[in-house]
C-alpha cells in the first residue's frame, strides 16, 4: 500500500489528509468517501514516521512469530492427505481430518486456514501460496504440478519423497557439522574465561613494569576491557545486529541479493549453495517435464522455487532463451552454470527425443554431487578449525608469556 497526501477543499478551507491506497485513483475515491468536499490532488509520499516505526514493528513481531513446520510433520501430513486424496475424499475434508489428528499447533493453524480458503472457492496452488514461508517453495511447486497433470496424489506422493530426500540432506549436514561446532564453542567457552578470569590477574603484574607490551598482549588487554566492561552491551549490540540484519534480508530485496551473491564467493559455503540449488532444480525440472508439463512453464515453476537470488537471475535466462524459441541445452549453456557434460546430454536428449529420462540422470548426478559435498564436510572444515584453535592458543600464549620473558630478561639485567 501507497501513502498519498490528498487535499479537500471544503466551505472555502484546503485541508490535507493522510490515508494508504493501491494507487491515486483509490486515493481520491477513498478521501472522497471520508471526507466531504471537492478533491484537488492526491500526491505520494513518504509515510510519517510514526506509521513507519508502527510498520517496522509490525513486522519485526512477524518474524518472530514466523515459524516453519517441522519437517516430520509435513511430510507425515502430506503422505497422509495425498492417500485420502486417492481415496477420493476432498481436499478440505482430508485437511480437517489431518488438522484434527496432529498434535503439531503450527501444521494444525495451517490446515485450518488452507481449508477455510478452499470452502472459499480458491483454489489448493492459490491457498498454499499464503503459507509459502511454512511450507517452503518445493510444496508450493509441486502442488501447482498436481493441479496441472490432474493428478494431485501422485505429486503430493512425489513431493514427500523429495522433502524426505532434503531432511536426510540435513541430517547428515548436522552430524557433520556436529563435532567442529563442538569444538569450537568448548574453545569460545575457554578463551572467554581465560580473558574474563586468567588475563585479569596477570594485567595488574603488566602494569608493574612500566614498559611496552608486544602486541599479543594489547590485544588480550583490549579484549578482557571490552569483556568485563562492555560484555552486556556487546551481547545487546549483536542481538540488534541479528534482528536488523533479519529485517533486512525480509524486506530488502537488494540487501538480500547481495549478502546471498557474497555467500556464494565464501570457501565451502558456495559449493554447497550451488549444488544443493542445481540439485533441488534439475529434480523439479525433471519431475515436471516428465508429467508432460511444457518446457517454459517447468522452467517458470522450477525457477521460481530458487532461493539464492544471483542463481535465480541466471536460471531465469534459461527461461527467456526458451520462450525465445531458443533450445534448453542453449540456455543452460548460457548461464556458466552448468558443466560442458551436462550441456552435451541435455543436447542430446533434445535430439533423441527423450529429454525426460536425460534430466533424470542430470537430477542424479548433481544429487550425487552434493551428497559428496556433504559427506566431506566434516574433513573439509577441520583446516579451518585447527587455524582458527592455533589462533587463539597462540594469542594466548604470546600475550601472557612474551611480557614475562621481557621481566625475566630486566631482572636478569639489573644483575
Amino acid at each position: 500500500m501507497k501513502y498519498f497526501i490528498v487535499t479537500v477543499l471544503s466551505k472555502g478551507k484546503k485541508t490535507d489528509y493522510g490515508l494508504y491506497a493501491e494507487h491515486k485513483k483509490e486515493a481520491q475515491y477513498l478521501a472522497k468517501i471520508k471526507h466531504s468536499g471537492m478533491i484537488l490532488k492526491a500526491v505520494e509520499t513518504a509515510p510519517p514516521l510514526e506509521d513507519q516505526f508502527k510498520v517496522f514493528k509490525n513486522n519485526l513481531l512477524a518474524n518472530f512469530k514466523k515459524r516453519k513446520l517441522k519437517q516430520d510433520s509435513l511430510i507425515a501430513a502430506i503422505r497422509q492427505l495425498a492417500v485420502m486424496t486417492n481415496a477420493g475424499i476432498s481436499i478440505h475434508d482430508s485437511m480437517h481430518e489431518i488438522a484434527e489428528a496432529t498434535s503439531d499447533e503450527t501444521l494444525k493453524g495451517v490446515l485450518n486456514g488452507m481449508a477455510e480458503d478452499i470452502n472459499s472457492g480458491h483454489s489448493l496452488s492459490h491457498t498454499a501460496g499464503k503459507y509459502s514461508f511454512e511450507l517452503g517453495t518445493l510444496s508450493l511447486a509441486m502442488i501447482e504440478l498436481g493441479e496441472k497433470t490432474g493428478n494431485m496424489a501422485e505429486a503430493l506422493h512425489k513431493l514427500a519423497d523429495m522433502l524426505e530426500e532434503i531432511r536426510r540432506n540435513i541430517i547428515k549436514f548436522k552430524k557433520a557439522m556436529a563435532y567442529p561446532r563442538n569444538v569450537m564453542i568448548a574453545m569460545a567457552v575457554a578463551f572467554t574465561i581465560l580473558i574474563s578470569y586468567v588475563v585479569p590477574q596477570f594485567k595488574t603484574i603488566f602494569e608493574q613494569l612500566e614498559a611496552e607490551l608486544p602486541m599479543p598482549t594489547l590485544i588480550l588487554l583490549f579484549l578482557e576491557h571490552l569483556f568485563n566492561t562492555y560484555g552486556l552491551y556487546v551481547l545487546a549490540g549483536l542481538f540488534v545486529f541479528f534482528m536488523a540484519f533479519r529485517y533486512m534480508l525480509d524486506h530488502n530485496k537488494k540487501f538480500k541479493y547481495k549478502w546471498h551473491q557474497a555467500l556464494l564467493k565464501l570457501y565451502l559455503i558456495k559449493n554447497i549453495i550451488m549444488f544443493s540449488t542445481l540439485s533441488r532444480f534439475t529434480l523439479v525440472f525433471s519431475e515436471l517435464v516428465r508429467a508432460g508439463i511444457p518446457i517454459a512453464e517447468a522452467l517458470e515453476t522450477s525457477v521460481a522455487m530458487i532461493d539464492n537470488l544471483p542463481l535465480q537471475e541466471r536460471l531465469l535466462i534459461v527461461r527467456s532463451t526458451v520462450e525465445k524459441g531458443g533450445s534448453l541445452h542453449a540456455g543452460l549453456k548460457e548461464t556458466n552454470l552448468f558443466e560442458n557434460m551436462i550441456i552435451q546430454m541435455i543436447s542430446a536428449g533434445e535430439s533423441s527425443g527423450s529429454l525426460d529420462s536425460m534430466l533424470q540422470k542430470v537430477m542424479e548426478y548433481y544429487k550425487m554431487r552434493f551428497d559428496a559435498i556433504i559427506d566431506g564436510l566434516s574433513e573439509a572444515i577441520e583446516p579451518i578449525m585447527l587455524f582458527m584453535i592455533a589462533g587463539m592458543v597462540i594469542l594466548l600464549a604470546l600475550g601472557i608469556f612474551l611480557p614475562m620473558w621481557s621481566m625475566g630478561d630486566a631482572v636478569q639485567g639489573r644483575h
